[in-house]
């Protein structure tokens, strides 16, 4: 793997990764409610999550990618497509981030395992993973070796999110919930993700 692929990845990653989705609004909930304690177990609860699924959807493209090169392919197209799907969905979504504070007694394990299971669970997330990882892997390097290093990669940026968000709500809670910081954050977010679509989609036409 080149380090411009390595770097790409992890430039989209930390796109995709910081525009909020179920994981972040319930990272949001906690610390609005019970602070920056919240922070360490939602963030390894989350990190944990985004392990399993990746690792599930990482098995299910190695399988695929053993059993035909042209349906790997069409996969990356597929992909591409969905990452301009998202981006536009991302720009007419609005300001809205329904996070209200979650104020009975949990334990730190209990966050933690709440965390994982939204996270792991999440059918989107698996879809995500699915159509995003085959736009940065090369079929002739090692698949294995490649993804240890996206998933290491993917899961420290997720970490480092989801810690930032519990100690921002816990701190600024007016500014998590304006409407306009919101706003900007989807359009920017939307308009990245539909320029990585069609990047994908030009890269696979050549």
């Amino acid at each position: 793997m080149s380090l411009d692929t390595w770097l790409a990845f992890a430039a989209a990653s930390t796109i995709l990764i910081v525009i909020p989705g179920p994981t972040i609004l319930l990272v949001v909930s906690y610390a609005l409610g019970k602070g920056w304690r919240s922070a360490l177990p939602m963030a390894v609860g989350v990190a944990l999550g985004d392990c399993a699924a990746m690792t599930f959807s990482i098995l299910g493209l190695g399988a695929l990618l053993a059993a035909s090169a042209t349906l790997y392919t069409v996969l990356k197209w597929i992909g591409a497509a969905y990452l301009i799907y998202l981006g536009l969905k991302l720009w007419r979504a609005g300001g809205t981030l329904d996070a209200r504070p979650i104020d009975q007694d949990a334990s730190p394990v209990k966050m933690l395992a709440h965390a994982f299971i939204v996270t792991a669970l999440n059918p989107k997330g698996l879809t995500f993973f699915v159509a995003f990882l085959p736009q940065f892997v090369d079929p002739h390097a090692d698949f294995w070796r490649q993804m240890l290093i996206f998933e290491a990669t993917f899961i420290a940026i997720a970490f480092v999110n989801a810690f930032s968000y519990a100690v921002l709500a816990s701190r600024a809670r007016t500014l998590v919930r304006s409407e306009r910081v919101m706003t900007n954050i989807n359009r920017a977010g939307g308009s990245l993700l539909i320029g990585a679509g069609v990047m994908a989609a030009l890269a696979r036409a050549k």
